[in-house]
Parts: C-alpha cells; structure tokens; sequence
C-alpha cells in the first residue's frame, strides 16, 4: 500500500496542475475585432427589374468593422476600423452602433444613429433563451460551439461561443451564453458578425465609456415609433425596423 501512495499522490498532482493550467488561460479582459457583413443583394431578392439593377449597381455585401472591449463582465461594442469600399453605399439604420453592457446588472446603453437622429436606448440585457448544441467551429484561433436561439418573437439566430473567454458577451447585443459569442448569423436577416483577431490588451473599466448623448428611449418605446414613422414603407419597413433593434 506505501508504494502505491507516491503513484497516487503523483497522480493527483497532475491533475491539479491540468486544472491550473487550464484556468491559467481564460481570459478575462481584452479587444475583439468583428467582421460584419450584410448581403446587399438579398434585400432586392423579391424585386423584379428595379431589383435586377440594383444588383447591377452595389456589391453584394457590405463589410464593416466593431471592436468589442471587455473586462470585469462589462463590454463596449463600437465601430472599429474604416472600410473605404463603404463610402459609395447608403448608410444602414443602426449600422454604427455604439453598445454597453453590464453583465453582472443586466444592463445595457446603446446609441444608435436612425434616420440622421441619435437614440440612447436605456434598457436591460436582451434575454435569450439559448439553446447549445454539440455543433463545434473554430473561430480566429477559438473552439467555439454552436447555439440556436429564437429572438424578437420570429428572428432565428445562430451563435458561436468559447468558454476560454471567460465573460458571457458578445457583439451588440448578443450575450448570455457561458463564453464569449465570437459568432453569430441571422440568416434570413442576411446577416453575419465573426471575430478576426482577439488582442490580449489590458482594459481598464474607464476605457469602456458609457454613451450620453442621444435622445432617451427604451427598445419597445423605439420599436413603436418606427412603425408608426415608416407605416406606409411596406415590406422594408419591416427591414429597417428589425436592424434597427438587433
């Protein structure tokens, strides 16, 4: 029995320095850079000869760049790099979303620019019920796994999490899951969010600056003043309605 003792104790030893290891690297503060990409000509799928030249005219997708900063379960979600190929399309509503989320509260302030007016929307957390699969990716250099999810009532998403970023957010409002959503699509929304590049840099909660400006509002206070501004839009009411809130 005295001989097995040091396999024993050698064992558990190892074991413990495997979870150690393993703890050593979450990481818990830093900046992503997503990749956003919305297909222009999917929008016009519907349409028949006015549809057909636009096509003609825009690229298929229009690609834009946010950084997300993150450090003691807060995140900052803001425009980040320029893309040049932008400046010849029509601006998106809510396409330079500025967004902060308190995960421990619950909370978030997002400013968001709709029809050249600026919003502060002043709410709490987007509540999703996730649900994960065993589906598995791997994501700028993470393994993340796959979850589903249904939200404002119709819309199914698809997002990608890791759990060896040890904070539950994600881009703009999407969070919730044990990791950070390094992913998401919206498929019939045509549109996508995937992180590039994960900067391992020190951030100090007064580098996520809150947005102030804006005029103060609610997401379903905003919901119902943008159906009644855009009642006679048709089908792309709907469209603008739903970027605007994602």
């Amino acid at each position: 029995m005295k001989k097995i003792q040091p396999i024993i104790l050698a064992f558990l030893l190892l074991l413990a320095a495997n979870a150690y290891s393993q703890q050593a690297h979450f990481i818990t503060e830093g900046k992503i850079e997503f990749e956003k990409k919305l297909n222009l000509h999917a929008q016009f799928s519907d349409d028949n000869f006015w549809g057909e030249e636009m096509k003609k005219t825009l690229p298929q997708f229009k690609v834009s760049y946010f950084d997300l900063q993150f450090t003691n379960n807060k995140t900052l979600y803001k425009p980040g790099k320029e893309n040049p190929d932008n400046n010849r399309l029509w601006q998106e509503p809510a396409e330079d979303n500025i967004v902060f989320s308190d995960l421990n509260n619950h909370s978030s302030v997002s400013l968001k620019n709709i029809f050249e007016k600026s919003f502060l929307i002043q709410d709490s957390t987007r509540n999703i019920k996730w649900k994960i699969t065993d589906e598995k990716r791997t994501i700028a250099g993470f393994e993340c796994r796959r979850a589903n999810a249904v939200i404002m009532d119709s819309i199914y998403i698809v997002a990608f999490y890791t759990d060896e970023i040890a904070i539950s957010g994600g881009p703009e409002s999407f969070s919730g899951l044990p990791g950070m959503i390094l992913g998401v699509a919206i498929p019939h929304e045509h549109v996508t969010w995937f992180a590039t590049k994960l900067y391992g840099i020190p951030v100090k909660e007064t580098d996520l600056k809150i947005p102030t400006k804006g005029s103060k509002t609610t997401n379903a206070a905003m919901k119902e003043n943008m159906k009644s501004s855009l009642k006679d839009w048709g089908k792309y009411a709907d469209i603008y309605i739903k970027a605007a809130l994602l």
